[in-house]
């Protein structure tokens, strides 16, 4: 038997949810997992790892898609991560839709900062590999394996169902501070997977499996009949469309 959805209404117009460029710990993990490495790929802390140099073209390239969004479509309020790489997504593609030739464009939308986006915290195991953490803790990695990826909380950490709970509370606040607004949110695949439980409604199951959000990618809910639905999942066709040239500018 398959269990009824209760979907609260929303007085948003449209969210949009980004998850940020390609990191140097999303290159350094992949080449972790390609060779089985078990050391630590990355140094210091999470909240402080920057974009990768294919990170901030593809930030670029979401300042190309924004700049051509219809302007009935656009977001006119942006709600980003406290996480540099999130901050810095939007600050390349504020910077390039400002700069794309022939194209008027309003980027000086009003932009929050808010806590509640931050990536999933790891705890102990911050910035470790699968790998790294079969290395160093084999018990804890087969507890991770035994509860699932939304269940398991690492020691000091969260689960994916602490990130919801937060994301939760997040979009209880935004709907009554946003009424009628269309958002853009810049953050993590562990926010954009929460946004799609939450948003799913009273009742939603939790997912088996975490569905994947490409870096860059943009998710959409749009309103229909008073609540959120969603229209598009992790959508990548900007990163493949050919670039529109750009101004000269001094901080290139």
């Amino acid at each position: 038997m398959t269990s009824p959805r209760l979907v609260p209404p929303s007085s948003l117009s449209a969210v949009r949810a980004i998850r940020h460029g390609r990191s140097t710990a999303n290159l350094a993990f992949a080449e972790a997992e390609r060779t089985g490495a078990t050391g630590l790929p990355v140094s210091g802390v999470d909240r402080d790892v920057p974009l990768s140099r294919s990170g901030i073209d593809q930030a670029r390239a979401l300042g190309r898609w924004w700049s051509h969004l219809p302007p009935g479509q656009r977001p006119d309020l942006v709600v980003c991560s406290p996480y540099e790489r999130a901050m810095r997504t939007w600050q390349e593609m504020a910077r390039t839709a400002a700069d794309v030739v022939a194209v008027d464009v309003d980027v000086d939308v009003e932009t929050v900062v808010d806590e509640r986006l931050r990536d999933r915290e790891m705890g102990v195991y911050e910035l470790y590999t699968p790998a790294a953490l079969r290395a160093r803790s084999p018990e804890e990695a087969d507890r991770r394996e035994r509860v699932g990826e939304w269940h398991y909380r690492p020691p000091g950490g969260e689960a994916m169902t602490d990130v919801a709970v937060r994301v939760g509370q997040f979009l209880t606040d935004l709907d009554r501070a946003a009424q009628g607004r269309s958002v853009l949110i810049v953050a993590h695949d562990a926010i954009v997977i929460a946004l799609r439980h939450v948003l799913g409604g009273i009742g939603a199951v939790a997912p088996g499996r975490l569905p994947p959000v490409p870096n860059a990618s943009v998710s959409t809910w749009e309103n229909r009949g008073g609540r959120l639905a969603l229209t598009s999942w992790g959508d990548t066709r900007h990163l493949t469309r050919p670039s529109t040239p750009t101004k000269e500018t001094p901080h290139r």
